[in-house]
């Protein structure tokens, strides 16, 4: 993944027919049935999307940015939850800004925990590969008691979802914060062969030769989203989607290991090419984009308060841990969507009173994803795939 991520980017700066722009974030899509001020727009049955609001962070400035064709590639939404393997940027921003453009989303309850990310405190949550334990590391409590077989015959080998399973039943159970990898003998061996899970543990402190390794289960991949085609066309014209904010049917209720590498390529690519033929063969009227109003900003001093947007995520993130979690039971599900909806207003109404800022349009954003996919979950009462329903 991240070999790709250079090598687009070098093509990127390259290419003299593309601006890079740093330092912005999209605030919201621009659609005809949503912003034009022509009446004519309004009571068409057509819609279509026009480019997005995005904000300059540096200066607080909202830019009305035209498109001919727009693709969205914000990623996923783990990072909605306490523990996630995922960039702390992934909050489902993309699956918010489809949402308030009426676009379709699919399949947004399905998301998958990775059983073992590495637990320190105050540090990001690395992926530890399923690897070691297939190389003989064990999965311990904190009393060095070795737990996986009281929940599958197949132990530290059974399938990902049943170990994330059992570890949070055994935090539980425990009121442990962490369960551990140990190594056994196995340490000097296995830190050869996996360099660099040794070198993030040492980054941290932890010398997996001689240590145990603390881990947690994380969410790790947001196998819905918006609806796509095999062209990546959503079912707004003029938006295509790629990568983990799309969903295009190939991860059904759970993603099976790299096929999601394989997808965002594919379906990258095909987004891409019908993008610019859209581009050509579509091209935005003038009056149309004389027709859509700047933003208007909110005049005054900012109200915002760094202890309530802090209380505001940890609100969310917690809420999404415990009730549309690795586990999940119908009440869980009920009071997440409550909890969440009721969040919601109270960030709406600060939203528009405030001058607007990347951490408010953040929060907005992460409030509303949270808020959707604890309502998927809730009107799916079939336990299947990483949908985990009990009771």
């Amino acid at each position: 993944g991240s070999a790709i991520q250079e090598g687009l980017l070098k093509a990127v700066r390259k290419n003299p027919n593309i601006t890079l722009l740093s330092g912005y974030q999209a605030v919201d899509l621009l659609t005809t049935h949503h912003h034009s001020r022509r009446t004519v727009d309004r009571y068409s049955l057509e819609n279509r999307c026009l480019g997005a609001y995005v904000l300059e962070v540096g200066t607080s400035r909202v830019c009305t940015v035209f498109a001919d064709a727009t693709v969205l590639a914000t990623g996923g939404a783990g990072a909605l939850y306490i523990h996630t393997s995922n960039h702390p940027g992934s909050i489902g921003s993309g699956l918010a800004m489809a949402s308030r453009a009426g676009v379709r989303l699919l399949n947004l309850e399905f998301i998958q925990f990775h059983p073992t990310c590495l637990y320190v405190p105050g540090a990001p949550r690395f992926l530890i590969t399923e690897a070691l334990r297939g190389a003989g590391a064990k999965l311990v409590n904190e009393a060095g008691e070795r737990f996986l077989k009281r929940y599958h015959p197949k132990g530290e080998l059974a399938p990902r979802d049943v170990v994330a399973r059992a570890i949070v039943d055994e935090l539980h159970r425990t009121g442990a914060e962490c369960v551990f990898l140990d190594l056994g003998g196995k340490g000097k061996e296995l830190a050869q062969r996996f360099p660099t899970v040794a070198e993030i543990c040492a980054r941290y402190g932890i010398d997996m030769t001689t240590q145990r390794i603390p881990v947690v289960p994380g969410a790790h991949y947001t196998c819905g989203g918006v609806v796509s085609d095999l062209a990546g066309r959503t079912t707004l014209p003029g938006l295509y989607v790629a990568g983990e904010v799309a969903c295009t049917g190939v991860h059904g209720a759970n993603r099976l290991a790299s096929t999601s590498l394989l997808e965002g390529l594919t379906f990258g690519l095909a987004a891409g090419r019908h993008a610019a033929h859209q581009a050509k063969e579509h091209a935005l009227a003038a009056d149309l984009k004389g027709a859509i109003p700047d933003w208007e900003p909110v005049v005054g001093p900012s109200n915002e308060d760094p202890a309530l947007i802090a209380q505001d995520w940890s609100a969310i993130r917690h809420t999404m841990w415990n009730y549309v979690g690795i586990v999940r039971t119908r009440e869980r599900m009920e009071r997440a969507v409550a909890d969440l909806r009721h969040q919601l207003v109270r960030l709406t109404q600060f939203y528009r009173t405030t001058p607007i800022s990347a951490q408010l349009v953040d929060l907005f954003h992460g409030c509303l994803a949270a808020g959707l996919i604890a309502e998927a979950a809730r009107r799916n009462p079939t336990s299947v795939g990483c949908h985990y329903v009990v009771g």
